[in-house]
């Protein structure tokens, strides 16, 4: 799944290429914006908020997505061959005189209001890449439910937006935190401070990486790595699910570096 780091990228991709550019031709392929025409309206930024994207226009329109599992944007050049997908996945054109914005299996793809877009991203924490990130109530959201898991906390977009599964597991991993152990019993601050810490490392690069190392096959000390020895202690990894369906993820952990009983020590990546 796209994490806030992704996203921001593609936002970054996406504002380079169509900011300040008028838009020629437009086609949503989706039921509800199947007759929508933003031609001859300008791309005045895209922004990124936690894992949504919000494409403002001219005309106080807003196209907000989400990318989800597997969604992407992809820009092309006029005349060149899409790549992202079959035809049948495209769910939305947007071409400029330079540049052809084409989004492929998004789940969410509407046009709101700008000046209503609180309606579609109001419900979401402090964005943990946001120049202005609330560190302290980003903090105070997530403690606000003690008993709950840090994993589940973590990954709560209410809480602190932009974490995702591998940001949430590889914190827990180097904060030593078993990812069952409640909010209650963990340096909720030292949770928070290096989730944006490695996001922020993460942000301007093509991989995630948590270990320093940005090979294939070692840039994470747990994520997705079930069955394979901990790169610290040799033991094996586990994997299994965590929270209650529809918000259940898989989490990996070691449990020797990771134990139930101890108190989490911050560690540096």
């Amino acid at each position: 799944m796209p994490e806030g780091d992704t996203v921001w990228r593609a936002c970054k991709r996406l504002d380079q290429a169509l900011g300040g550019q008028e838009l020629i031709r437009t086609d949503f392929r989706v039921p509800a914006l199947a007759t929508t025409d933003l031609g001859g309206r300008t791309v005045l930024e895209v922004i990124a908020r936690g894992k949504h994207l919000l494409m403002r226009v001219s005309g106080g329109l807003t196209v907000h997505s989400h990318l989800r599992m597997d969604g992407s944007w992809h820009l092309y050049r006029p005349g060149e061959r899409w790549r992202g997908g079959p035809d049948h996945q495209v769910r939305a054109v947007l071409e400029t005189a330079s540049w052809i914005a084409v989004g492929y299996r998004l789940p969410v793809l509407e046009l709101v209001a700008t000046d209503a877009e609180e309606s579609v991203v109001g419900h979401l924490g402090p964005d943990l890449l946001s120049p202005s990130f609330d560190r302290a109530q980003a903090i105070a959201n997530v403690e606000a439910e003690p008993e709950r898991t840090i994993s589940e906390a973590l990954l709560d977009q209410r809480n602190l937006a932009g974490i995702g599964n591998f940001y949430r597991t590889e914190v827990c991993f180097l904060l030593g935190l078993d990812p069952w152990r409640p909010v209650s019993s963990v340096d909720v601050a030292a949770a928070v401070d290096l989730s944006r810490r490695l996001m922020k490392a993460n942000v301007r690069n093509g991989t995630q990486v948590s270990t320093g190392v940005d090979r294939p096959g070692q840039r994470s000390w747990v994520f997705e790595r079930a069955g394979k020895a901990c790169w610290r202690c040799g033991t094996t990894i586990l994997t299994a699910t965590i929270g209650e369906p529809p918000r259940d993820r898989v989490t990996y952990w070691c449990p020797t570096c990771q134990p139930e009983t101890e108190q989490p020590q911050t560690q540096q990546p």
